[in-house]
């Protein structure tokens, strides 16, 4: 295992000029050894052209890669040390299940000492029991389901001990829902037993946020936030984030100051202080999540008409009406609401009253966070 250290970008065409040039814009990037990251986002965002770099498949056409601090980019894949695993199985129909596991190690023998015939069992057999396989070793891998297939491609890419990381390229896409489930459970297990240094590339951000410690949440060519899935959720530090990240994503509703408080939708709301830190325009982020009921004209809540109210199952999301032209943007704003389904829910055409500002309220200028805005949020005035 090594520390990985990006320094670079990438075009796949000469002579880049323009932003839309890259297929990696200018990054820096630090994967911990040991550490359990995912590269999410959108297709086309880069993520894959990411992994290809770090695995040796792909050269950047600037910059650095380092193994733990070593230059290694001029270095092929074996030459790395990478094991990785792709979208669809890449195993040998001919082999057992068992003969499948163990190639990747009998290939290895020569140049690593201590594997023995006894310890490739003994590793084998630790893998086919993490992926619940144990009972299917001298199974011919020909006749197993694209389901178990994958398994087994999974397995390849984890048994070898001495890897420098472990790059998973959309290893879930042909894999039944319901075992998807299972498999994001067990990597993230299998990663706390083996301690092996994982980059995983997907666009679902389920996988992304159970498997992974940090995420890094990519969009054309950048990397927009690298962190926790609490920290995507409660502070997405780009405009981007927020909407990627969520069921659905954040809202956001274009805001300015005015003089003694914050202008949403036409509604000015008293603040003991100003959160937007200047002139200009700016956008109030808040996730469905915590936008509540409130009581009519409460501190920090804006009047809205009811346009839908559909039952999901654990909760119901409101869709409502801001304002009527008079806003920020001298439009009309819609929000979305997350309620609980053992409250009052309203019908299409009431008019209610939404709490928008408080301690989970994120304020944007030019997409990105306004970042000395504690986490406390800023106090609505009585």
């Amino acid at each position: 295992m090594a520390r990985i250290d990006l320094d670079l970008a990438h075009a796949y065409k000469p002579n880049p000029q323009r932003d839309e040039d890259y297929a990696l814009l200018p990054l820096k990037m630090t994967f911990n050894d040991g550490g359990a990251y995912a590269l999410l986002g959108p297709s086309g965002c880069g993520k894959t052209t990411l992994l290809n770099i770090i695995s040796g498949l792909v050269t950047p056409s600037q910059g650095t890669v380092k193994f733990g601090g070593q230059d290694v980019t001029g270095q092929t894949p074996q030459q790395r040390n990478i094991a990785q695993v792709f979208q669809f199985p890449v195993i040998y129909d001919t082999m057992t299940v068992g003969e499948n596991l163990a190639f990747p190690l009998l290939n290895r023998r020569k140049s690593q000492r201590g594997l023995t015939p006894d310890r490739i069992r003994q590793r084998v057999g630790q893998i086919a029991e993490m992926l619940e396989m144990s009972g299917q070793l001298n199974t011919r891998a020909a006749g197993l389901s694209a389901d178990a297939k994958q398994k087994i491609s999974l397995g390849r890419g984890l048994v070898r001990e001495d890897v420098s990381a472990v790059l998973f390229d959309e290893p879930l896409t042909v894999i039944d829902p319901h075992l998807k489930w299972q498999l994001r459970r067990k990597l993230k297990q299998i990663h706390h037993e083996l301690k092996l240094t994982l980059v995983y590339v997907t666009h679902d951000q389920v996988e992304a946020l159970t498997f992974a410690d940090q995420v890094v949440v990519m969009t054309r060519g950048r990397a927009v936030q690298v962190g926790s899935a609490s920290a995507l959720f409660e502070r997405p530090q780009h405009r981007f984030v927020g909407h990627f990240i969520g069921s659905p994503g954040m809202n956001f509703l274009p805001v300015r100051w005015a003089g003694q408080g914050l202008d949403v939708a036409g509604r000015v709301l008293p603040m003991a202080r100003n959160p937007l830190h200047g002139e200009g325009s700016f956008a109030l982020g808040v996730r469905p999540e915590y936008v509540t009921l409130a009581a009519p004209e409460a501190a920090g809540a804006v009047p809205a008409t009811v346009t839908q109210a559909q039952d999901i199952g654990t909760y119901w999301l409101l869709g409502a009406r801001l304002g009527a032209g008079s806003g920020a943007d001298g439009g009309e704003q819609t929000i979305r609401a997350r309620l609980s389904p053992d409250q009052r829910i309203p019908r299409a055409g009431d008019t209610v009253w939404l709490s928008l500002v408080g301690p989970h309220t994120c304020y944007y200028r030019d997409d990105v966070l306004i970042d000395n805005v504690s986490d406390s949020s800023v106090e609505v005035a009585a």
